[in-house]
């Protein structure tokens, strides 16, 4: 079943599932948009542009095909009609088309499912164990305190730390785009032991980019 939601492309933002994202809207169109969101159902998309979006001659550049909705679940309307809002994530969707009759873009979705499975299963119990043996190495490393509650949900905790943690937009992307928990806890491992790799030997930083 696809729903038709407004959706608003960002370069260096992404949404996960059950996750708050505060954002400030200060764009005429998503203005509107916004605008218009309120007075409805309260929904917007958030997707990510492909490279190269400020070379490109479209006022509606390519955006990556998946993303994620969310709620506004916090409006502060400003004298100049720009907006301080907070979106609560929902659920992954892939566009099928999108409606540019409008100042800003609305895309026809369809929800993304993903795969589920035995949160008693023992990869998962092993993959957060491994997750969290990482993140206290990552956060000793730079000499900052992690923040992050052991008793999250293993949803919560993986979806979180996708969005907050500094990874590349890109990367942030594929971690959306992973079917399921068992998926994003590995993509998640194998970035934060690049991440480490590099922290501690900088030397091979030029070896991998």
């Amino acid at each position: 079943m696809t729903n038709e939601i407004p959706i608003f492309p960002l370069p260096n933002v992404v949404l996960f599932p059950n996750v708050f994202l505060p954002l400030h809207i200060f764009e005429k169109r998503y203005k509107l948009m916004m605008g218009d969101a309120l007075a409805g159902d309260r929904i917007v998309g958030m997707v990510l542009l492909r490279k190269g979006w400020n070379r490109s001659p479209l006022t509606n550049p390519p955006v990556y095909n998946v993303g994620c909705s969310g709620l506004i679940t916090h409006a502060e309307p400003l004298s100049d009609g720009r907006y301080n809002i907070v979106l609560q994530g929902l659920e992954k969707f892939r566009i099928v088309d999108e409606d540019y009759s409008r100042s800003y873009r609305l895309a026809k979705i369809e929800p993304i499912a993903e795969d589920e499975i035995d949160t008693t299963g023992s990869e998962l119990s092993t993959q957060r164990q491994r997750l969290e043996d990482l993140l206290d190495q990552r956060f000793a490393a730079t000499g900052t305190d992690s923040k992050i509650s052991r008793d999250m949900t293993d949803s919560d905790l993986i979806n979180a730390l996708a969005q907050y943690l500094e990874f590349e937009p890109v990367e942030k992307q594929a971690l959306l785009q992973c079917n399921g928990l068992i998926e994003r806890y590995r993509s998640l491992i194998d970035l934060l032991e690049m991440q480490i790799l590099l922290t501690e030997h900088p030397s091979q930083q030029s070896q991998v980019q």
